[in-house]
C-alpha cells in the first residue's frame, strides 16, 4: 500500500530493505516527491556523520563487543520492528546533523571574530596617525589610533595556571578592556587622551574589576 511504501524510505536510506522491498519501492520513488525529499534529508546527514572525527577506540574494545555478540542469544526480528529501528536511527541521524551543523556554525562564527579582530589590530598597527607610547619600565608599546580604538602590545611571561593578564582603560572610571596571556591585545574599550591604560593578573576569565596592583601604567 502507498502508506507501507512511505514507511520504507528510512529502511531505504540505511540499505536494510531486501531485493523485492527495494525493487517496489525504487518504482514508487519515481513518482513520489514526497519520498524523494525525505531521503536525500536522510543521506545527507548521514553523509554529514561520516565526515566527524572521533577519538580512536582502545584497541581491548574490539575483543569485548565480539565477545558480548556471541553471549547474546538470537533473535528473529519481524519487519515492523526493522522498520521501527529503521526510523529510530534516521532520526537520531537527523539529530546528530543537526548538532554537527549547529557546532560547524559556532565555529565559523568564531573563526569569522577572529579575524575580524586581527583585520582591526593590523589596521590600528597599520594606521600612520596613530599614537604610539612607550610603555614605562617594560619593552613594549600602547598605539592608539584616531578614532580611539587601541593595540597593547607588551613583552610578559606567561601567566601561572588559572591566571590571565586583563587590561584596563581608567578615566573617571576603571573599564575591562580585554584579557590577553602576554604579549598583544586589542582593546576592548576606547582610549582617549588622557586616561590610562593598565594591566593587572587575575583569574582566568576575566574579573569585573582589579583584584591586584597594576604591573604596568601607561597615559594615552
Amino acid at each position: 500500500m502507498p502508506d507501507d511504501l512511505h514507511e520504507l524510505s528510512a529502511l531505504y536510506a540505511l540499505d536494510v530493505l531486501d531485493a523485492d522491498e527495494r525493487a517496489r519501492f525504487e518504482d514508487h520513488l519515481a513518482d513520489c516527491e514526497r519520498c524523494t525529499v525525505e531521503l536525500a534529508g536522510l543521506r545527507k546527514a548521514a553523509s554529514g556523520l561520516a565526515f566527524i572525527e572521533g577519538p580512536a577506540p582502545p584497541a581491548a574494545l574490539r575483543g569485548r563487543i565480539l565477545a558480548a555478540a556471541r553471549a547474546e542469544p538470537v533473535n528473529v526480528v519481524s519487519l515492523a520492528s526493522r522498520r521501527s529501528r529503521a526510523a529510530s536511527v534516521a532520526a537520531a541521524l537527523a539529530v546528530a546533523a543537526s548538532v554537527v551543523a549547529v557546532g560547524l556554525g559556532l565555529w565559523a562564527a568564531s573563526l569569522h571574530h577572529s579575524l575580524t579582530q586581527e583585520r582591526s589590530t593590523t589596521s590600528i598597527l597599520r594606521d600612520p596617525h596613530a599614537r604610539r607610547l612607550a610603555i614605562p619600565g617594560k619593552p613594549g608599546a600602547l598605539v592608539v589610533a584616531p578614532s580611539g580604538d587601541a593595540v597593547l602590545t607588551v613583552s610578559l611571561a606567561s601567566p601561572p595556571p588559572g591566571k590571565t593578564y586583563e587590561a584596563w582603560v581608567a578615566g573617571k572610571n576603571v573599564h575591562a578592556a580585554g584579557t590577553f596571556s602576554g604579549g598583544l591585545v586589542k582593546l576592548t574599550q576606547r582610549v582617549e587622551r588622557g586616561q590610562q591604560v593598565m594591566v593587572t593578573l587575575e583569574r582566568r576569565g576575566g574579573v569585573d574589576a582589579p583584584t591586584s596592583a597594576p604591573l604596568l601604567r601607561v597615559r594615552a
